[in-house]
């Protein structure tokens, strides 16, 4: 059972979005399916999260934004706010200067928190009363969100002496314990493997082939959504996410996003810039996910990332988004807040270990099913949707390497045979696990939802009947995924199993292949790129039809626990498809579209300048004119660098030419003042 392993909402199902429809008589909690009955102890007491009607904007930002509103100055509203001696109204997604236009595009900015004194009305009253309001599109309470698994049950540690046994002078970087990640690399015959349980070459997510290409570019960013990753961390410290001016736990926002003090992202649990990952209850689950997408590879230490460079140029970049920490939890507020922040920071990933039950789950095993469509799910949780959708359709750039961003979450641990919520959406990537074998981990969920798998570990299929890796005995541990860790505070390496680690391969493939498409100046939409992840991933069905069934033991640490039978003839066409970097990789270089030059625009009396090498194939070698077609600005090339000169407002249209024939032309508009990074 992988609760120790995999992070995951808890059952307790609640109405979260009552509509103005509700009458006066309204019952709130009176659905069908596994919601009901439904209950709202697991929320934030004294907490409703409202969508105010897009009519009452004007009002909504006459709210000062620096000091704490207490009423809406809405009317209707505000009595309803008198009755539940509400005490503060704040914007669930705080105003960020540089994107507030698309964020009011989404509606995001409709959404708001009512903070209200919980010993005059309950719960349930509060949100029936704020439902009968025309000027609120809906309601729903700021549900708590919850690890299943029990963070004082750590990975298993690594010891240090294996590296002297397993190094070897073959491999691709020095990193001494990457032969122990055969994730990355498998040739077959593993050290674990047993008589009922083998080990195939092949089984693995092809770096071998993806590292002769490509081993990651800084450019490309990925969010992890998680317990804090440990930045510090020597093996992950080079591969951090900077936001340069800040200062880790400052109380200044000092690039104006609407967050202070997030140098390497922010801990949404505590509303602080300080991300952490030193508690005793921290179990270094988002470390070890950090690490199999960007530990720094090459560096004669630890382990290696699937992205994280080649020693001499920088992998992808960690931005820590921590929505777990010392056993709290973030809340539905909180986590949509964490998904927009990645978008209007830069993130073209997010990494996401977590989820809902599903539908199929045991409530025998103490899961409760969760929602059993994409209908039911958006119905309980528009928040997140929103969420979700923003960070989709907003992440990245027209004139960069992808255009949206990509969603990539895990299918669930639950031995279920339907993939969980969030990551059953069609917009996301559905992850499930498998051995070393291409056999389906014996917990992962499976279904027709899911995308892609990936290696995730199966100690319950490899180790001897009774052994369980939680004694902490590494050898015993090494069917699983090897990647960082913080063990009680301090730098470390061990081992997890679960689909929260097939998904961060996905994750770091997806990453390798934007860094990749970054160096050959191919774009793609989120869409485009999502296809060819699948379209490039090896099929699995043919292993399951040549074995027929596989046998593990359920709750391996249990002497007599019960052996399963698993008919592999029921995961065909359920497990998705095995995701391959060496295949994606060599499809991008024929695959996406040519760069495209950004519309610009510069002050007057400001200079703008734009490297015109990333946007053109072998950029840097190729020369460059331009000409701009008016008198409201100057144009020249130095290089490869353009530089704009801001002299008259206006529109003048500038023509770039490259000595490779390509020829582009985009608008140039000079204004009094420009704040948007050039960029229109």
């Amino acid at each position: 059972m992988k609760k120790r392993y995999y992070i995951w909402y808890t059952a307790v199902l609640a109405v979260l979005f009552v509509t103005t429809a509700c009458q006066d008589d309204v019952v709130i909690g009176e659905l069908s399916g596994p919601q009901s009955p439904a209950v709202l102890t697991d929320c934030e007491p004294g907490q409703v999260i409202v969508k105010f009607a897009p009519e009452m904007t004007d009002i909504l930002d006459q709210l000062p934004q620096e000091t704490v509103a207490t009423r809406s100055g809405i009317p209707a509203a505000d009595k309803v706010l008198d009755m539940l001696k509400a005490y503060k109204l704040e914007r669930v997604f705080p105003v960020d200067a540089r994107h507030e236009a698309r964020s009011r595009e989404a509606d995001l900015h409709l959404w708001y928190v009512v903070y209200f004194d919980e010993h005059t009305l309950s719960l349930q009253d509060a949100l029936r009363q704020l439902s009968q309001l025309g000027e609120v599109q809906g309601v729903q309470p700021n549900r708590h969100i919850h690890p299943s698994y029990n963070a004082r049950r750590k990975a298993v540690p690594l010891d240090k002496t294996a590296y002297a046994v397993t190094a070897s002078a073959s491999q691709r970087f020095d990193d001494p314990a990457l032969p122990l990640q055969w994730h990355y690399i498998n040739e077959g015959n593993l050290p674990f493997e047993q008589p009922w349980a083998p080990t195939l070459a092949g089984s693995d997510v092809n770096c071998k082939e993806a590292w002769e290409l490509c081993t990651g570019d800084s450019s490309v960013i990925v969010a992890v959504l998680d317990e804090g990753v440990m930045w510090q961390h020597p093996d992950l410290a080079a591969n951090m996410w900077v936001n340069e001016g800040e200062t880790v736990g400052s109380d200044i926002d000092a690039d104006g996003n609407g967050y202070k003090g997030d140098q390497y992202g922010f801990n949404f649990v505590r509303n602080t810039g300080l991300v952490s990952c030193f508690s005793v209850n921290d179990s270094g689950h988002g470390t070890h996910v950090a690490g199999t997408i960007a530990a720094v590879n090459n560096n004669g230490i630890g382990v290696s990332g699937i992205a994280g460079g080649d020693g001499t140029h920088p992998g992808v970049r960690i931005m820590s988004l921590q929505v777990f920490d010392d056993g709290n939890t973030a809340t539905l507020v909180a986590e949509a807040r964490a998904m927009k922040y990645a978008a209007d920071n830069g993130a073209l990933i997010i990494q996401c270990s977590w989820g809902y039950n599903s539908d199929m789950a045991n409530p025998l095993d103490g899961f409760t099913p969760g929602p059993a469509s994409e209908e039911e799910w958006s119905t309980l949780y528009p928040l997140e949707k929103e969420a979700l959708d923003y960070f989709i359709h907003n992440a990245g750039s027209p004139n960069g390497v992808l255009d949206g961003g990509l969603a990539i979450f895990a299918s669930g641990n639950e031995y279920s045979g339907s993939s969980a919520f969030p990551a059953a959406y069609d917009k996301c990537l559905s992850v499930s696990a498998i051995a070393a074998d291409f056999t389906p981990s014996s917990y992962s969920n499976y279904g027709t939802a899911v995308d892609l798998c990936a290696p995730g570990g199966d100690e319950e299929y490899y180790a001897p009947v009774g052994d369980d890796a939680d004694i902490y005995d590494w050898h015993k541990a090494q069917s699983m995924i090897l990647s960082t860790i913080s063990n009680n505070g301090q730098p470390s390496y061990g081992y997890f199993d679960g689909t929260s680690m097939a998904c961060p391969h996905v994750s770091g493939v997806a990453a390798l292949g934007l860094s990749y498409a970054t160096q050959l100046r191919r774009h793609f939409t989120w869409k485009e790129f999502l296809d060819l992840m699948v379209a490039t991933a090896r099929d699995v069905d043919g292993y399951y039809v040549e074995r027929g069934e596989k046998m593990y033991h359920k709750y391996h640490s249990a002497w007599g626990s019960p052996a399963i039978v698993m008919d592999l003839n029921n995961y065909r066409g359920k497990m998705g498809r095995l995701v391959d970097a060496g295949a994606l990789l060599r499809a991008i270089e024929q695959g996406g579209h040519d760069m495209v030059l950004p519309n610009m625009s510069v002050g007057i009396g400001d200079t703008y300048t734009l490297d015109l090498a990333r946007f053109y194939r072998d950029g840097e070698r190729l020369t460059y004119t331009c000409s701009l077609a008016g008198d409201v600005a100057e144009a020249s090339v130095q290089g490869t660098i353009l530089t704009l000169k801001g002299k008259s407002e206006g529109t003048a249209r500038l023509t770039v030419k490259a000595s490779n024939g390509n020829e582009q032309t985009v608008v140039v508009t000079v204004r009094k003042q420009v704040s948007t990074h050039g960029w229109l």
